[in-house]
């Protein structure tokens, strides 16, 4: 099965050991980079890449830097940065640089890899062939066809009931942190999801998918965490 290529420009060596097992472990191809002019250098065979991380700070230049250069050549691919700040002025940098996301340091290996799945399904660059229906009791989803049936019946739901239902059976029986919910939901819908707001999602999805929405059996709340789906009998 063909695998994402991801560029990684970063200079410490302990967090790019860290990213590389990660990102491993996720089907993600990887090639590392740690000045502006090695990465640079790789990126002379830019379709070689479908994504690419850069830290900001560098020993010679920065991540900005990399991001303009690969702007003017007018190429689309994707482009996260990794920054030791959430200051609104790198924020705004990297964005008017050409960036499409950014992840503040320190940061959960986790959410770093749902954000690129998400923004690899936005610009339409992820691989890995097509998914196959995800099935769990009674419960069969389609991805590709943004379908869901329960017990053989079509159910309605949003676009944002859809992919929190999915990140969920595709997670079935680990708990998925609040935080990863939300990145996802606003990177792959477009849509602002805070956590008051996923509250009431996860509450009308309940109430699609749950025989007694009040003493749920499936989405499963674990307090101060996020939530889980039990894959038990639908």
């Amino acid at each position: 099965m063909e695998k994402n290529r991801i560029l990684l420009l970063e200079d410490d060596i302990s967090l790019t050991d860290g990213l590389l097992y990660a990102l491993a472990k996720n089907d993600f191809e990887v090639e590392t980079a740690r000045t502006t002019a090695e990465a640079l250098q790789r990126l002379a065979d830019m379709q070689r890449y479908d994504l690419l991380i850069l830290d900001v700070t560098l020993p010679d230049g920065t991540g900005f830097d990399v991001c303009e250069r690969v702007r003017k050549q007018n190429a689309k691919i994707p482009i996260i940065f990794l920054t030791a700040s959430d200051e609104e002025v790198n924020v705004i940098r990297g964005l008017d640089s050409g960036g499409d996301d950014y992840i503040t340091k320190p940061f959960k290996l986790g959410e770093l890899c749902s954000r690129i799945r998400a923004l690899l399904r936005r610009t339409g660059a992820a691989k890995g062939g097509s998914d196959p229906l995800i099935q769990c009791g009674g419960l069969t989803i389609d991805p590709l066809g943004i379908r869901v049936s329960l017990d053989g019946k079509a159910l309605t739901l949003t676009n944002v009931e859809f992919r929190l239902l999915c990140l969920l059976v595709r997670n079935a029986g680990r708990t998925v942190t609040r935080d990863i919910i939300l990145n996802e939901l606003w990177d792959a819908a477009g849509d602002f999801v805070d956590g008051n707001t996923l509250s009431v999602y996860v509450r009308r999805l309940r109430e699609k998918i749950e025989p007694d929405p009040s003493h749920p059996r499936h989405l499963i709340t674990v307090r101060g965490f996020g939530y889980q789906w039990k894959e038990v009998s639908v």
